[in-house]
């Protein structure tokens, strides 16, 4: 698979929205390729207004650490200093909140899904959803 594609974002925002009407949650999903770049959000009907921003930024997190914003939030007690600061050092661009996975394409990152307008927990199964669309094809 060559590097991610406005269709496979598109595939990938339907999937996690369909998950956030299935829990009854509003959600905004938010796609970036492997470096970080926006491919694509979408705001969904009653989401916050600041998700966008913080969807975007938890799905930077995701591809530029190659790992999912939930497993950074468990590394937070191994290395509280690094986890704890990284969005400052970032200027606010990557944040290691739950709520974003990284998109995988032959073991390779390709990208990253990030959501935001549940809880965590919420956030972060509508991303799995979303990454699952692009990876299963």
């Amino acid at each position: 698979m060559a590097g991610l594609t406005l269709e496979m974002a598109e595939k990938a925002v339907k999937a996690a929205q369909a998950k956030a009407r299935d829990q009854g949650t509003p959600m905004t999903v938010t796609v970036v390729d492997e470096a970080g770049r926006l491919i694509l959000s979408a705001r969904g009907d009653g989401a916050g207004f600041f998700t966008p921003e913080t969807s975007r930024a938890k799905a930077v997190a995701a591809a530029a650490f190659r790992r999912s914003t939930k497993e950074m939030v468990r590394l937070r007690d191994s290395s509280p200093a690094f986890w704890s600061n990284i969005s400052n050092v970032l200027n606010g661009e990557a944040l290691p909140s739950i709520g974003a996975v990284p998109i995988l394409s032959d073991r390779k990152v390709i990208g990253a899904v990030g959501c935001g307008g549940g809880s965590g927990e919420q956030d972060h199964l509508c991303a799995e959803a979303g990454a699952a669309a692009i990876a299963n094809g």
